[in-house]
């Protein structure tokens, strides 16, 4: 008797059942004055779109702060009313994610310098014993991208797959590429 192969699925489809919430996908609450909204595909190793991710996204405020004890500076609360600094997005039937944010501020770094404006970011998916991690970096911030500790680590050649593009005013898009050619640096954490 032949059995078939048995899929891999390690994590997921099961990220839909309980990690959702209603609003997870807005970090800060719908119609916030200068927010932006950041959208992307997760895609495995041969391109094809991942229905059951899950993305989630942690990131200081626009002033560069976070609300916690750990930050260099001490906690203190967000101008934005209503940021939470986390966000959460199951990928849709196309492979979709969209995280409503306000752009991070530059934020001190360990050796005294600074990091760039960026989000963590943490993929969950079918076929991942654990998480990934990554981070999404504005491709406008030149200058400050140039001085971040973390992004100077990266190949030149991969650093692109770091940087979220502006697709219109307020929008930007930063798709995750899991494995394969173009595929996004992902961090040992």
């Amino acid at each position: 008797m032949s059995l078939p192969i048995t899929p891999s699925q390690t994590i997921g489809p099961y990220l839909a059942i309980g990690l959702p919430w209603p609003d997870g996908s807005f970090v800060v609450p719908q119609g916030t004055a200068g927010a932006i909204t950041i959208t992307g595909q997760v895609l495995d190793g041969q391109g094809k779109i991942l229905p059951d991710a899950m993305v989630e996204t942690w990131q200081a405020d626009e002033d560069g702060r976070f609300d916690h004890a750990e930050d260099p500076r001490g906690a203190r609360k967000p101008q934005t009313e209503g940021f939470r600094g986390f966000g959460r997005c199951p990928t849709d039937e196309n492979g979709w994610y969209r995280i409503v944010t306000v752009k991070p501020g530059t934020f001190p770094g360990p050796d005294g310098g600074t990091e760039a404006p960026h989000l963590d970011v943490s993929v969950f998916s079918r076929g991942l014993l654990d998480r990934v991690v990554t981070r999404i970096y504005f491709a406008e911030e030149t200058g400050a991208n140039a001085a971040d500790p973390v992004l100077a680590q990266v190949p030149a050649d991969r650093r692109d797959t770091l940087l979220a593009s502006a697709a219109t005013p307020g929008e930007y898009r930063f798709d995750i590429r899991l494995q394969g050619d173009r595929e996004t640096v992902f961090f040992d954490v």
